[in-house]
C-alpha cells in the first residue's frame, strides 16, 4: 500500500494539480478577454506595486488594525509552502525520484512550522465560528477545505514522532497529501493559483483612479 500511495497515486496527484491548474487558469484568460473592463484597467508597474505591497506583513491598513490575524495568516501560508517543498523526508523522496533534492529543513525547524501551521489553523477555524462577518459566509465546504489543507501535517507530525500506528499514519499522510494537491484547482484553494492576477488586477483598477488598493 505504501508503495502505492508514494508512487502512482502521487504521479496522479500532480498530473491532477497541473492539468487542472492549466485549465483554470486558461479559463481565466479566455474570460478576461471577454469582459470589456479587465484588460483596458489592467497596468502591469501598478498591479506589480500592489502585489508587492500586500505581500509585505503590515503594510496595509487593516493587516494593522489586525495584527494577531495578519502574523498568523502570514504564518499559515508561510508554513504551508515552506514546510512540504523543504522538509527533509520530502527532499529523500524527490532525491529518489529526480536524483536530485533541494536544501532540507532541519528537523527541529520542520516540526516548529508543522506546529505553526496547526495552531494557525486553529485560530482560523475559531475565528470563522466566531466572527460574524465570516460566519456569515461560512459553509460546511469551508471547513472541509481547511480540513484538507491541515490533515497532512497531522498525519505527518504523528507519523514523524511515530505515535499509534506508524505505518498506517504514512499512508494516511501520503493519501491526505496527494488529495491536498488534486483539489486545489477545484476548491476556493484556487486562490493559490488567481492571487497574482487578482491583486494585479486590483492594483490596477485603483491605480487608475489614482486611489491605493491598500
Amino acid at each position: 500500500m505504501y508503495e502505492i500511495v508514494t508512487g502512482p497515486l502521487v504521479w496522479l496527484a500532480f498530473a491532477v494539480f497541473l492539468g487542472g491548474s492549466i485549465y483554470r487558469i486558461a479559463s481565466m484568460i479566455i474570460k478576461a478577454k471577454k469582459d470589456k473592463v479587465v484588460y483596458p484597467y489592467f497596468d502591469f508597474v501598478r498591479g506589480l506595486r500592489s502585489l508587492w505591497h500586500w505581500l509585505i506583513p503590515f503594510n496595509s491598513v487593516n493587516m494593522r488594525r489586525n495584527p494577531l490575524f495578519t502574523v498568523l495568516s502570514f504564518s499559515f501560508h508561510a508554513g504551508l509552502i515552506v514546510t512540504p517543498i523543504f522538509l527533509l523526508a520530502h527532499q529523500l523522496l524527490w532525491k529518489q525520484a529526480f536524483g536530485f533534492a533541494l536544501p532540507a529543513l532541519p528537523e527541529k525547524l520542520g516540526d516548529f512550522f508543522t506546529l505553526v501551521v496547526l495552531v494557525a489553523g486553529a485560530f482560523l477555524i475559531l475565528r470563522r465560528i466566531s466572527a460574524p462577518e465570516v460566519r456569515n459566509v461560512t459553509d460546511w465546504k469551508d471547513y472541509a477545505v481547511i480540513a484538507i489543507v491541515l490533515a497532512p501535517f497531522v498525519t505527518g507530525f504523528i507519523s514523524y514522532h511515530q505515535w499509534f500506528a506508524h505505518e498506517t499514519m504514512l499512508i494516511a499522510h501520503a493519501i491526505a497529501g496527494c488529495v491536498w494537491l488534486m483539489v486545489i484547482p477545484f476548491t476556493r484553494l484556487t486562490h493559490i493559483l488567481y492571487f497574482v492576477f487578482t491583486r494585479m488586477y486590483m492594483g490596477s483598477e485603483f491605480g487608475f483612479r489614482n486611489a491605493k488598493d491598500w
